[in-house]
């Protein structure tokens, strides 16, 4: 062993006496940062085998130590539970810290986590409960005098079981460790409904959990990049963060994954987002080189998607035909809103194209975008497709604002409701789609939420319990007994980033700013502020910060003060 010593010394001993001043470290760096974060709360724990639970909530030291500061928690070996909260929802690990007890035989426990206390609460199996993407429910070993990480995962709560009777489970501390891009937000909003500000805020949440290696659109499930998922987050990104390249790498590594010859993630409409997405990208941020980039691309997918429009001028696309899931099976309703979307995606391809100097394939663009607007489809009555007509212009968004605004937040998605309130928007319905999102994504905060999720109706919080609390007897439990398609009961994701549009909507038609010219050289500022009595905010662009506050008048006139960085110029609306 001492001639080992020397031997490693004397090779040591040149790197000793001249230490670099940076080491390389093979592998890539990620661009996620990791916070710990404490439990705040001991939501349930059972009638016995638990100690020192209340423990777990004090201050501590992060680390195994040979003498704990604080007394450890104990879970009995087959009967010791604990349900903590970590305060709001979180994408990363759980971190158990284990102290130094006499026997060295690891331990066993079981980590259910949970995006609400009921989800803590059941099996694999059991309403839609799942290991899907993320194992949410698996049986761990601790070690003796260490650390133990489990996950990763999106959640608020877990559950920590001692499954070995023989062997009972001491913590000297739990915490979360929060996995996310360590930006700063350079967007904001305020206004006089404190009620509408907290929406803002956790719309930017959800989407900035879901920026994670790639822009996913859920932490729990769907821990993947969905083309059409993405553009109210894109939305979202551009009015919280700016620029980020979460953005750009999610939408190139679909490109290089899917042929032009194929439909991404296998949905047509998907395929068309990605195309819309690029346009608003460019008007955000200016970079024509990126935009460039995708031109082979374009070159091939627009004219293939040109060929599913019939001699009347209907579309006719194959592959999955999906807007959003609560009219997935109306196929009237997905007709009206694909021959929308084919309108949108044909001009957002001319204008990019003759961007790209390639006037063929704009004249293809436009040539198809005519047909299609020779067949304007019969209503469905549905809100989301009418949402879409109207951002298309195939029918007068006025009209159709009077269908948006029918039952309120009643035939809502949380994805497709970003379109209603925009057509809302363009209607001048500012205040009717304030109302809106105060019911609906209100109604989500109403009973716990940190985070918006999948898909949510009013309906179904009627004697239904929070979701931050054990569901009481003879109330519905909101998470468990709901949702339908891909996301029944416990596998319906809490945290969706989809679901941020209210955030985007109240930046560009509340604060009332858009760009004018790419990368925000111009600007156009064109408040509505509906009933509020004020709103100011940030929004970010390449050249700096925008700076704006709307207060109404006594005649109901509005009077704005407007910051500009330099190099941004304000244009007439």
């Amino acid at each position: 062993m001492k001639s080992i010593l020397l031997c490693s010394f004397a090779l040591l001993a040149p790197v000793l006496a001249n230490p670099p001043t940076s080491t390389p470290i093979p592998g890539e760096k990620s661009a996620l940062s990791t916070f710990a974060m404490p439990p705040t709360r001991i939501v349930w724990s059972s009638d016995k085998g638990v100690e020192n639970a209340e423990n777990l909530l004090k201050p501590n030291i992060g680390q195994a130590a040979l003498k704990s500061p604080i007394e450890p928690a104990v879970l009995s070996g087959g009967e010791g539970s604990i349900v903590l909260d970590f305060g709001t929802e979180i994408s990363g690990y759980l971190e158990l810290i284990t102290p130094m007890i006499k026997d060295k035989t690891p331990p066993k426990a079981r980590i259910r986590f949970g995006e609400s206390v009921a989800e803590t609460m059941v099996d694999v199996g059991e309403r839609g409960a799942q290991n899907d993407h993320a194992l949410r429910d698996q049986i761990v070993e601790l070690p003796w005098l260490g650390k133990k990480m489990v996950g990763p995962s999106g959640f608020r709560f877990v559950r920590i079981d001692a499954v070995d009777p023989e062997h009972p489970v001491h913590l000297a501390e739990v915490r979360a460790m929060l996995q996310i891009r360590d930006v700063p937000y350079l967007g904001s909003f305020k206004s006089s409904d404190e009620r509408l500000n907290d929406i803002w805020k956790t719309g930017a949440w959800t989407v900035h959990l879901n920026m994670q290696d790639y822009l996913w659109d859920g932490i729990k499930r769907d821990r993947l990049v969905w083309l059409g998922d993405m553009h109210p987050e894109v939305s979202i990104i551009g009015s919280v963060f700016g620029h980020n390249e979460v953005v750009p790498d999610s939408l190139d590594m679909i490109r290089d994954i899917t042929p032009p010859t194929e439909w991404m993630n296998g949905i047509s409409s998907y395929s068309m987002w990605w195309i819309i997405i690029h346009e608003d990208w460019y008007k955000m941020h200016g970079n024509l080189a990126y935009l460039a980039e995708q031109k082979a691309y374009l070159q091939k997918l627009l004219p293939r998607l040109a060929t599913f429009i019939d001699e009347s001028g209907s579309e006719k696309l194959d592959g999955m035909r999906l807007l959003d899931w609560p009219t997935f099976e109306n196929k009237k309703a997905v007709h009206e809103g694909l021959q929308a979307m084919m309108v949108m995606t044909m001009a957002s391809g001319a204008r990019i194209m003759d961007l790209l100097d390639d006037p063929g394939t704009a004249q293809v663009c436009r040539d198809a975008e005519a047909r299609l607007r020779k067949h304007i489809p019969e209503p469905s009555g549905r809100k989301s497709p009418a949402a879409l007509t109207a951002l298309a212009g195939l029918r007068d968004v006025k009209e159709v604002a009077e269908v948006l605004k029918a039952g309120g937040p009643k035939d809502l998605s949380t994805f497709y409701g970003y379109y209603v309130i925009r057509a809302l928007g363009e209607a001048g319905e500012t205040a009717a789609a304030l109302d809106i999102i105060s019911q609906y994504w209100g109604g989500m905060l109403d009973f716990g939420a940190t985070t918006f999720w999948e898909d949510f109706d009013l309906a179904w919080t009627e004697n239904a319990a929070r979701i931050d609390e054990i569901v009481p007897e003879g109330k519905k439990d909101l998470h468990g007994d709901f949702g339908a398609h891909c996301y029944v009961g416990f596998r319906h994701s809490f945290c969706h980033g989809w679901a941020g549009g209210p955030t985007a909507f109240m930046s560009h038609y509340v604060l009332g700013i858009t760009p004018a010219a790419p990368g925000f050289e111009k600007v156009r500022i064109t408040p509505n502020l509906g009933d509020l009595e004020w709103a100011e905010g940030t929004y970010p662009t390449p050249k700096g910060v925008i700076h704006v506050r709307h207060e109404k008048q006594a005649d109901g006139s509005i009077k704005s003060s407007i910051k500009l960085p330099e190099g941004v110029e304000q244009v007439d609306p």
